[in-house]
């Protein structure tokens, strides 16, 4: 019988081997000193704003939780989109069928080395990035410890959370719905007290009273990961015939094209719903950000500003799913250009990102006035335009290159604080001058989509070359 620890090495061995190769083993060992440095000097310019630290710790807990809610959708993608992106090869994980081991805990091991993986390769950095402008601004080495470890619970509460809703959405949609709105709810009305069960408020409070507190949430979702995740049975083909193919077709600005990457998403892993859970994670995050801002500094953000800005960043995870069975190969067999393939993506990215994002903004107006939000309706779209081209431009339809590739991550990260930071800064400033940063916030949103649109139409001619000389 495996035992548990040859298990937990064996995947470990896995995951670097498979970054290595996809990478190479240069680009992908750099992407540590790459955190690090981004980090080290991201919170140096924050200390030049007179940010101060705790806001600065808040951030990097929410920052590390959405992380750790994204790395645990594992469940959403399955073996299909694996062996897409992959080639015809099984990773431990999916091996419950041929080895004498439960799926069970072959999830929970794997989650384990999620939580080891990532503790080295991107927690560590991250807080190594952080000691020096942390030390100059009045923590001790003991403080910058405890903030390890909270990031690393936080991280751990993210990936364990994010796999047990998704173990719930197997077993029934319809109490997944109920518990992502309780939750939201919940963020929106207490957030204060949501915050109070996690590991950021150890950090704040490092009493054994809260580390209890805070161990319980975490305890309970990664034993519920496991037990509630059911796989897809994947035994016998049910062929139904169907003419949605058609029907989609029918959908102005929807062609064969477009109707292909819909059609994949709705009869994959997780179908549409993963649309909106990788949103509703982000509208969560969010919702909660929005409410320790205003509390911790007094400020009166711009709820339509940041909830457009971040769900249309969050947009990204859509051109994940729309590009997740693509080999880009495939498509220079076709009688038609690369131009046409990523039109059709594009639409189809829209088709399924801008209605859930226009959802949740409404949802948001529950608690947010609805003034506010329709900037959110103006902006969240355009900043998804931009998203989708500036993706594919860089990766073409291999989004998930982005992972550890290291020059590949920083220009895109680049690209992508050049339009958040300042749409952010407006969401803040639209307290003391609401028209100058509202205003602003359209026009800039405005200016990327058509960057983004440009982007668009050069990404078939660049990669159309590239994957007929192999550059």
């Amino acid at each position: 019988m495996t035992s548990n620890a040859a298990l937990f090495r064996w995947m470990l061995l896995e995951e670097y081997r498979l970054h290595a190769k996809l990478f190479g083993s240069t680009r992908f060992l750099a992407f540590p000193v790459f955190v690090a440095a981004i980090v080290g000097g991201g919170v140096y310019l924050l200390s030049l704003t007179g940010t101060s630290m705790g806001a600065v710790v808040a951030g990097l807990h929410a920052l590390v939780v959405f992380f750790g809610l994204q790395v645990g959708t594992l469940g959403l993608v399955g073996r299909d989109a694996m062996r897409d992106v992959l080639g015809d090869v099984t990773l431990l994980v999916f091996s419950a069928r041929t080895l004498p081991i439960s799926w069970g805990r072959l999830l929970a091991t794997f989650l384990a080395k999620d939580l080891v993986y990532y503790a080295v390769f991107f927690l560590t950095p991250l807080v190594v990035g952080f000691v020096p402008v942390a030390l100059t601004g009045g923590l001790t080495l003991g403080q910058v410890g405890l903030l390890w470890g909270t990031l690393l619970g936080t991280f751990a509460l993210g990936a364990a959370g994010s796999l047990a809703l998704v173990g719930l959405g197997t077993r029934s949609k319809v109490a997944l719905v109920v518990v992502v709105v309780a939750l939201t709810v919940l963020a929106v009305l207490r957030g204060g007290a949501l915050v109070g069960v996690t590991p950021y408020a150890v950090y704040t409070d490092p009493s054994p009273t809260t580390a209890a507190t805070a161990l319980v949430p975490l305890l309970a979702v990664t034993v519920l990961g496991p037990l509630l995740f059911e796989p897809a049975t994947g035994g016998t083909t049910r062929r139904v015939r169907t003419d949605r193919y058609r029907e989609l077709q029918r959908l102005p600005g929807v062609d064969g094209m477009t109707a292909r990457p819909l059609l994949e998403v709705a009869r994959s892993s997780g179908s549409v719903w993963k649309v909106a859970f990788s949103l509703g994670v982000l509208f969560g995050v969010a919702a909660l950000l929005l409410d320790r801002v205003a509390a911790a500094t007094g400020i009166d953000p711009s709820a339509g500003v940041a909830f457009g800005t971040l769900l249309g960043l969050g947009s990204f995870t859509t051109f994940n799913w729309v590009t997740q069975f693509d080999d880009p190969q495939e498509y220079l067999r076709y009688p038609t250009g690369m131009d046409a393939v990523f039109g059709a993506k594009f639409r189809a990215h829209l088709v399924l990102a801008v209605p859930t994002g226009l959802g949740y903004l409404a949802l948001a107006a529950v608690w947010y006035p609805v003034a506010d939000l329709l900037v959110g309706v103006v902006v969240f779209p355009l900043v998804s335009v931009y998203v989708f081209g500036l993706t594919a431009y860089l990766t073409g339809l291999s989004a998930n290159e982005l992972l550890f590739d290291t020059p590949l991550f920083a220009a895109f990260g680049a690209g992508m604080a050049l339009l958040a930071v300042p749409l952010l800064v407006a969401s803040l400033a639209a307290g003391t001058a609401p028209t100058l940063a509202i205003g602003g916030a359209i026009a800039l949103s405005g200016l990327s989509a058509l960057v983004g649109y440009w982007l668009v139409r050069q990404s078939g001619p660049r990669w159309d070359v590239k994957l007929r000389t192999g550059g």
